[in-house]
């Protein structure tokens, strides 16, 4: 054997063999891998899209990633819960990750992109340099900081879903601060504009135990000592608190000033542990410290301006906008700038409506052409912001953004020339199971003209054809079907099939969060057990039945699959449900869409309006 003191000390220092600078060539560069970006890449990439995602972090997620342990959260109301590629990652995480563990919850959003063959990830990789000409981003620069080397990107279309707008230096319009009301002529802007935002959190994660294994705490040096007097003190108990509060920042340069408000969320965090845990009263007996974030979550900093900005006013009309592309409906939420230390409320809820809609103007530069952006950074006042922020809102925003971008790059024009082809880009969002309200797709002719027969099915099927694929609050629109019945297609002759298209139940009324505290016993999910977990797809032809295709260990609510050739009849059987003994599902479609077909518009859902009270994040 061969040993180190064998090799000549020349050797050992020569560098390695592997290029210092890497160049990648693409089509749709998408810089930031949280939610928004997450979910912006998968649409991209499976509407055809070659797309290269670069992440600053090891891990993917953003503000839900283990790093700092944010809720996902969205639209107010049991029917409102976003569907389409969030919903399909939650799934995935159940399937996956029944103990609901964050760090297991980052390897899922890891799988679900890289198991796609359109993306390339990079990872740990933060954005240095930006190249802009006349008007156009060209590429951008990189340092790995795992491999310590350079990358550099040129691409086709650029998309900003960092959250902090890094792509801002290539000239990009943006905004920074609050407003004040006479610029947008919003009632709850500010007398006077200022650069305050609002403020970075520090989560706690704390496990229940039993009272004799109670130890007390000895806080470290630079924790802050609170007491009673505390305007916060209400608050500094154990218990269903994910700490969104531990909050501070935002009267500074939540970038510039990124680590001195770490520095002083540490104090204040490791301060309210103290407190709740040498508490005489022992309230903080039956808690430990079972994680402390050192990535605080940011709420707010720049903010792009696009093709239209979303105001309060545009909020509280339920934005039914012609080229609405997503919906929000989180109260419009904002926090005081002093956060922690604000002598007042901890938040003022603003009255917003759950659902209102988004127009596809705020995802794209209104000077730079090749620059769309997703999340808490899209073109929006303050207050318009303080609603759209949150990451369940993100996820549509960036599957919207993903698909328009595809578009885009297929059509070869920019990011704002899609707005001429609204229609297509509303029915490519609907088909990956969009919800836009107001709107309904076309189904394919194949399946309008189908006759429809089924074993075992509770329900009237005709539902299944009236484009209304989620429980909302006018009916169900859903049948029922028992383990090993089906539901079956006939045409008096043979259609072409291309694909089969199902949306079935999975329980969008759960929104499927990841906990803030730990019981003593593990907490354990389960998948739906009314969603179809084993399915067979059978054709009829020449008189005989085959089967085509079949699916086993279904974790997704939308389901897609290829059909070849031709068929007098479909069949889909399914075979066993996750526990339910029946499967439940919205929607069952044969043949190839037509993009083209302008959306059915129907009654917008009657709103929920939240105002001061409801959650924070």
């Amino acid at each position: 054997m061969v040993g180190m003191n064998s090799i000549p000390a020349s050797t050992l220092c020569e560098p390695l063999h592997r290029p210092q600078h890497e160049e990648i060539d693409t089509e749709l560069c998408i810089v930031g891998g949280g939610i928004s970006g997450v979910c912006a890449a998968i649409a991209a990439a499976r509407d055809g899209a070659k797309v290269t995602l670069v992440q600053d972090r090891a891990v993917l997620g953003g503000n839900a990633s283990s790093e700092v342990r944010m809720w996902i959260c969205g639209a107010h109301g049991r029917f409102y819960k976003e569907s389409g590629i969030l919903e399909e990652l939650q799934l995935l995480n159940y399937l996956r990750n029944p103990g609901m563990k964050y760090t297991v919850w980052d390897s899922v959003l890891y799988e679900a992109v890289s198991s796609e063959p359109n993306i390339k990830l990079i990872l740990s990789c933060s954005i240095c340099e930006v190249d802009a000409k006349e008007g156009r981003l060209e590429s951008i620069k990189g340092w790995h900081l795992t491999r310590q080397c350079w990358i550099s990107i040129r691409a086709k279309q650029f998309m900003d879903c960092s959250g902090d707008s890094i792509l801002r230096f290539s000239g990009a319009n943006f905004r920074w601060g609050r407003e004040e009301s006479a610029a947008h002529e919003e009632p709850n802007g500010r007398t006077i504009a200022d650069r305050k935002t609002m403020g970075n959190s520090l989560l706690l994660q704390l496990r229940r135990i039993d009272p004799e294994d109670h130890l007390p705490f000895f806080p470290p040096p630079f924790a802050r000592k609170l007491d009673e007097s505390h305007p916060r003190a209400k608050r500094f108990r154990p218990g269903k608190d994910n700490f969104w509060w531990l909050e501070i920042g935002g009267e500074q340069d939540t970038i510039g000033d990124a680590d001195e408000i770490r520095d002083e969320l540490y104090s204040i965090a490791y301060g309210v542990w103290d407190f709740i845990k040498n508490h005489p009263d022992g309230r903080g007996h039956c808690w430990e410290l079972e994680w402390i974030g050192a990535l605080p979550g940011k709420r707010e900093n720049v903010r792009y301006v696009g093709g239209h900005t979303l105001k309060q006013q545009d909020i509280e009309a339920q934005g039914k906008f012609p080229d609405i592309v997503a919906y929000g409906g989180w109260t419009m939420d904002d926090h005081p700038s002093a956060a922690f230390d604000f002598p007042g409320t901890e938040t003022t809820h603003y009255a917003a409506p759950s659902p209102y809609g988004i127009p596809y103007g705020v995802l794209y530069s209104e000077n730079i052409s090749n620059l769309m952006f997703a999340g808490r950074n899209i073109s929006a006042t303050h207050m318009g912001m303080s609603s759209t922020r949150v990451m369940g809102t993100c996820a549509m925003l960036g599957q919207a953004a993903g698909v328009a971008a595809s578009m885009a790059l297929r059509l070869g024009v920019d990011p704002s020339a899609v707005s001429g082809h609204i229609v297509e880009l509303q029915n490519r969002l609907m088909d990956s199971d969009q919800w836009l309200p107001g709107r309904t797709r076309v189904l394919p002719r194949a399946t309008s003209d189908a006759a429809l027969q089924g074993a075992g099915v509770e329900g009237d099927l005709k539902v299944l054809l009236n484009g209304q694929e989620r429980r909302l609050p006018d009916g169900d629109h859903l049948v029922r079907v028992a383990d090993g019945g089906s539901v079956e297609m006939r045409w008096d002759k043979p259609v072409r099939l291309g694909r089969a298209r199902l949306v079935v139940q999975s329980n969008l009324e759960d929104v499927k969060r990841l906990p803030c505290t730990f019981a003593q016993k593990t907490r354990t999910v389960s998948m739906p057990n009314e969603m179809p977990r084993d399915v067979a797809i059978e054709v009829l032809r020449s008189g005989e039945w085959e089967t085509a295709l079949e699916v086993t260990d279904n974790y997704r609510r939308l389901i897609q699959l290829p059909l070849d050739g031709n068929a007098e009849g479909v069949r889909f059987v399914f075979k066993k449900s996750w526990g339910g003994e029946r499967s439940t599902l919205y929607s069952i479609e044969i043949g190839e869409p037509d993009y083209s077909a302008q959306p059915q518009e129907v009654s917008w859902p009657e709103p929920q309006w939240t105002g001061k009270r409801g959650l924070s994040a």
